[in-house]
């Protein structure tokens, strides 16, 4: 029976069912010490820097005797007896939670001083230079500890605070301190079972995910300026147009080809500007969204005297949140005058082209008139020649006919011939050009 539901799966069925477990939560009793790494590793580079972190994992697993996962993998789990790692590939970065368990009775501020990335060796370490992007400490504690000496942890003075999944309380004040590292604490005062692993999970991916959002925060000021660029000389071409004479084509069309290769170059810098930032602008929006989805898991009861994280978010992180999204609104809407003003720039050249056609159209029927008025005249030079050679014609055959004997006149017989012959030249012609004209 199996062999047969198995023939009938769909190829994708088995890895589909399987992605929703595929990144369990961790197992986490307190007290427990967790340093977590987010490596980015970006996507314009494409696979190769993608296969860079499996490269990465495999070098750590190489260095303790285990075996690597296979190429491809994005999850990996594995306990190493001293420390546990969970390792996880997204799509820009790839994350390492190292985890370790603390002494009993070890106080909160100590256990900052116990973190197991002591067992990740300086080799390793140091292959992740430049590419860390996001770097943070959490302890969790026994909630019966002493908490008094809890925001001496943290070097600013600006905390966020909060009762969290009914069961703990989480400090923070998500700043990078002297260690470089960003520190949370987190005090179980009555979790259930798994209960600390999910809390753990979306307190390091509100951290991970806050930082790779505001990725797009220096490329929206940077895009900021070039706008302001783009929209002045879009402006300087909008005065232009309007101060070019459409009146006078002639004089003009040299200033609406210029201005239609300036409208151009502008819309090809729009287009370079978009496909250079539309996806970072796009992830962080969807990064944001993840942000504050993870922010409602967490359940938040406030504590009276310290914001909490969605307040500490909502001040510091939305800000920045909404400087990108004008940013990409007003890269859209500038792309769009850009493409109004071109079209309009290019139905006034096709005006002006209009213009400049009808004006040859004009001058070539003039040519023609005057060309007509020649051919008449000429056809009345025509005829009188014609006639004349007739009339010489004939007079020689009178003078032919006289001479043979016959009693004609040739002088009046000839004076008389020549209205006649000139008569039919006229008729002859007008007949040619009737059948000319039937012939088209």
């Amino acid at each position: 029976m199996n062999a047969i539901v198995g023939a009938l799966n769909h190829s994708l069925r088995v890895p589909l069912a399987a992605e929703l477990h595929s990144r369990p939560f961790l197992r986490l009793d307190a007290p427990e010490a967790i340093t977590h790494l987010a490596v980015y590793h970006g996507v314009e580079s494409g696979p190769p820097q993608a296969h860079s972190q499996h490269v990465l994992l495999g070098a750590l697993c190489e260095h303790f005797g285990v075996a690597a996962p296979r190429p491809g993998a994005s999850h990996f789990f594995h306990d190493f007896g001293s420390f546990s790692l969970k390792w996880e590939c997204h799509t820009e970065f790839a994350t390492y939670t190292v985890t370790a368990s603390l002494a009993q009775d070890i106080a909160p501020q100590e256990a900052f001083s116990h973190m197991p990335l002591a067992y990740l060796p300086a080799s390793w370490l140091a292959q992740l230079a430049g590419r860390l992007m996001a770097a943070a400490h959490v302890a969790l504690v026994k909630g019966d500890a002493d908490a008094s000496s809890l925001p001496k942890v943290f070097e600013r003075s600006l905390l966020a605070r909060s009762s969290v999944m009914q069961g703990a309380e989480l400090w923070s004040d998500f700043a990078i301190q002297a260690d470089g590292f960003s520190r949370f604490v987190i005090r179980d005062i009555g979790m259930r079972e798994l209960q600390a692993g999910r809390l753990v999970q979306r307190v390091l991916e509100i951290e991970t995910y806050r930082m790779m959002s505001l990725l797009g925060l220096p490329a929206a000021r940077a895009v900021g300026r070039e706008l302001d660029r783009v929209e002045a000389e879009l402006a300087e071409l909008a005065d232009a147009m309007v101060a070019t004479d459409m009146a006078q084509p002639d004089q003009g069309n040299g200033d609406e080809g210029r201005l239609l290769e300036q409208i151009t170059r502008l819309a090809a810098r729009m287009e370079k500007l978009s496909l250079a930032n539309g996806y970072r602008f796009s992830a962080s929006r969807a990064y944001f969204r993840i942000v504050r989805a993870r922010i409602e898991e967490l359940r938040e009861v406030r504590i009276e005297g310290t914001p909490t994280v969605e307040e500490f978010m909502e001040r510091r992180l939305e800000p920045a949140m909404h400087t990108c999204e004008a940013t990409g609104a007003r890269q859209e809407a500038l792309g769009r005058r850009i493409a109004d003003t071109n079209d309009l720039l290019r139905t006034r050249v096709g005006i002006v082209q209009e213009m400049q056609n009808r004006r040859i159209l004009e001058s070539l029927n003039a040519r023609a008139a005057q060309q007509l008025r020649l051919q008449l005249a000429v056809e009345g030079l025509s005829v009188a020649a014609i006639s004349y050679y007739l009339v010489g014609l004939l007079g020689y055959a009178g003078k032919a006919a006289k001479a043979a004997g016959l009693p004609l006149n040739p002088d009046l017989a000839l004076g008389l011939m020549v209205p006649l012959v000139a008569g039919a030249v006229w008729l002859a012609q007008r007949r040619v050009h009737h059948k000319i004209k039937k012939s088209h």
